[in-house]
């Protein structure tokens, strides 16, 4: 597990004065590269020829993980702002509510044999109701929003973002990645995680960082990379894998063996979900359409075609 600290979190603080004209500097930097792609080229390229950054063989891991975090946070912010617009339009549409209509008048009292039969009725409805409240729709992540915490995935990892108090430093946190389990949470504090994970991981290929002071992310990478997850940690609210979609900018990146593979899992999926055949069972019906032609003599009358 590698971790990516505050830079120089011991050594003194900039002065403001010294941020402020470096963080304007960059900006100009990015303005006139024509575009944050290029941008960070040019910063690859300086990182190469006047460092030794790139001469570490994690050096590319690192600017990965880096990169992750980064998105992390952007889909953490555009997920908080969805939830402040959607309480703002409840709130509206609460407001604009008509007042509620008057109580109904009370119902004649049931017998004995109907109290037993409603309430076994009850029993069952909310048993069942409480196995479907613990699946849920996805988030624009392909994850869920959760009290403590937020993920995303994608077929190859899982982005965690956890909120930390304001100023939080990467000494205080504790966080233990194992093969299948996690352990989050800030020293001489409960966990705010722990549990073990849905999926086992790849240890060595996953990070965590502070972003901001305010947030901690997490990037685990799964061990199979050809499965949607249901949760992070075994016990807590599942998504509705159903219902999961993979970015098609995600998509062109797989080398042709694997896209092939994850687009036939989609089409199988959505096939089951309209209860029409899947890629396999079309193939069989073919070659025993193809069997059946090249072979009239034959008595297929009590043939199927599944």
């Amino acid at each position: 597990m590698a971790i990516i600290s505050d830079l120089q979190e011991d050594e003194a603080p900039r002065q403001p004065q010294q941020a402020a004209r470096a963080e304007e500097a960059l900006a100009a930097a990015l303005e006139q590269s024509g575009g944050a792609a290029l941008f960070l080229q040019a910063a690859i390229n300086v990182a190469r020829q006047r460092s030794d950054f790139f001469r570490d063989p994690s050096a590319v891991s690192k600017v990965t993980a880096m990169a992750s975090a980064a998105r992390a946070q952007v889909e953490a912010e555009e997920r908080e702002a969805k939830r402040k617009a959607q309480e703002a339009e409840r709130a509206a549409k609460a407001a604009a509510a008509p007042a509620p209509a008057p109580a109904p008048a009370p119902t004649p009292a049931k017998s004995s044999e109907e109290k037993a039969e409603s309430s076994v009725e009850k029993q069952d409805k909310m048993e069942v109701d409480k196995e479907e409240s613990n699946v849920r729709q996805p988030n624009a992540g392909n994850g869920l929003d959760l009290e403590k915490y937020s993920w995303t995935q994608q077929l190859p990892e899982v982005n965690i973002t956890v909120p930390v108090p304001q100023g939080t430093k990467s000494r205080s946190v504790v966080c233990e990645i194992k093969k299948d389990r996690l352990k989050v949470g800030l020293k001489g504090q409960p966990p705010i995680i722990d549990g073990e994970l849905h999926k086992p991981v790849k240890v060595d290929d996953c990070f965590w960082s502070i972003e901001d002071g305010k947030s901690l992310s997490i990037l685990l990478t799964k061990h199979n990379q050809m499965e949607w997850w249901r949760s992070v940690i075994k016990g807590d609210p599942e998504v509705d894998t159903q219902k999961v979609e993979p970015e098609s900018s995600k998509l062109s990146d797989l080398d042709p063996e694997t896209r092939q593979t994850v687009e036939k899992m989609m089409f199988d999926q959505r096939q089951k979900q309209m209860g029409l055949p899947t890629s396999d069972e079309m193939q069989k019906q073919e070659m025993l359409k193809k069997f059946m032609s090249e072979h009239p003599e034959m008595d297929f009358s009590g043939a199927k075609i599944a």
